[in-house]
């Protein structure tokens, strides 16, 4: 049986001003699949991702069209409170954001205002989230530490844990691994890899390999328009479009 589609772009266009950035995308993300976006720099891969958890929405001048479908619901729906979509659709950034505020106290954060008080279930789901973001037996004796005083990978595993915390469905890293080491991006890669057992995963990513790596789906961009869409291996062994081909061989991009 096909695994249904968690989160999907139906005739998505969108524009900044007058110029478009994104014309007809049509893409399905399957649950508990890890979906990778390539292409070169400026072809939209980090717009669209964006449109996934509205966080556009805060560019003066955008404008959308066409349906972005979260289980089957619109949600750039009037009704959609974008505080709860946020929730469900979480986000790791390119560069590690930690709050300056100690390690405990990052991934707490976002249980305390969505109203949690027990203390005991937080200090639970503090330890859980930074366990399943690989971290926690790194750092459990430095809780009371500012985030800052971690490397650059842990504080990266931080925020994910920080998503993680909030009980997300789906979480899309935009390009994560850009900002710190071999040795970093390797736990990242690893750790992306374990939580398709419990999340829908989309990556956007500048490093074909990685994609190659860790992705079951993956997406070639160019210019605003998804040109390929297929499972990995075929994008990388067979695409069906000369244009990936030439990218993936290295021809341009």
């Amino acid at each position: 049986m096909k695994n249904q589609a968690k989160i999907e772009a139906r005739n998505v266009n969108f524009y900044y001003g007058s110029q478009i950035a994104l014309k007809n995308i049509n893409i399905a993300c399957e649950e508990n699949k890890v979906t990778a976006l390539i292409g070169p720099s400026g072809c939209g891969k980090s717009t669209f991702i964006r449109t996934l958890n509205r966080m556009n929405d805060v560019i003066p001048g955008i404008k959308i069209e066409g349906d972005i479908l979260l289980e089957g619901e619109n949600i750039y729906h009037p009704k959609v409170d974008i505080a709860v979509l946020r929730k469900r659709v979480g986000m790791v950034f390119q560069k590690p954001n930690p709050f300056p505020k100690s390690i405990f106290n990052n991934i707490a954060y976002g249980l305390r205002i969505n109203g949690m008080r027990d203390k005991r279930k937080i200090e639970m789901i503090v330890e859980k989230s930074l366990k399943e973001a690989t971290l926690w037996d790194e750092i459990k004796d430095r809780m009371d530490e500012n985030a800052f005083s971690l490397s650059g990978g842990q504080q990266q595993r931080l925020c994910i844990a920080r998503s993680l915390a909030i009980k997300p469905e789906v979480i899309l890293f935009d390009e994560p691994c850009s900002a710190i080491d071999p040795v970093a991006t390797a736990k990242i890669e690893e750790l992306i890899h374990q939580l398709k057992e419990h999340y829908t995963v989309i990556v956007v990513t500048h490093n074909m390999q990685q994609a190659a790596r860790i992705s079951d789906f993956t997406a070639f961009m160019m210019l605003g328009e998804i040109v390929e869409y297929d499972k990995t291996d075929k994008i990388f062994t067979n695409p069906s479009n000369t244009l990936t081909e030439d990218y993936i061989t290295g021809r341009f991009g």
